[in-house]
């Protein structure tokens, strides 16, 4: 069983994008395939990002996307939780004006990128980042968003 639970935060997000709950929950479970888990994802501002990157990684300044695995919780009722996932408005609208995609393509690109973070994927090194970039691009794909990694965009 899937779970996703999506807060939206910060009113920005659903003025610029219809349906964005909709629109997170489908690249979650498309990012899941057949595993089973349960995932929450904050829609929120750059300063909880900001505060949130400093937290946790040291790193004072908000980014696009924050992926927080969850801890072992064997005997759990229901979908096992796999973390939580957090996305800053600002800096994702700018990353998708920057890149000529529509934030809503981007959205779709980073909850997929935070959900396979929370299946353990990483891309610290360039092998792990080649394997990363195509799962997301078959998920993409799948979704009807073209690879995020090539310019320009016509999304």
């Amino acid at each position: 069983m899937i779970e996703v639970e999506v807060e939206v935060e910060a009113g920005d997000w659903t003025d610029a994008i219809d349906e964005v709950e909709a629109v997170v929950e489908r690249a979650a479970v498309a990012a899941l395939g057949d595993r089973e888990g349960g995932i929450v994802i904050l829609l929120t501002d750059d300063e909880t990002v900001r505060d949130l990157n400093d937290r946790f990684r040291g790193k004072d300044r908000p980014t696009n996307v924050l992926s927080f695995p969850a801890a072992e919780m064997p005997g759990v009722a229901g979908p096992t939780p796999l973390g939580d996932i957090v996305l800053a408005y600002g800096v994702c609208a700018a990353e998708a004006g920057e890149q000529s995609k529509t934030l809503r393509n981007h959205l779709t690109h980073l909850v997929v990128h935070g959900v396979l973070h929370l299946l353990g994927r990483d891309h610290e090194v360039d092998a792990e980042a080649e394997v990363m970039e195509g799962e997301e691009r078959v998920i993409l794909a799948s979704l009807g968003v073209s690879d995020p990694y090539t310019l320009p965009h016509d999304d």
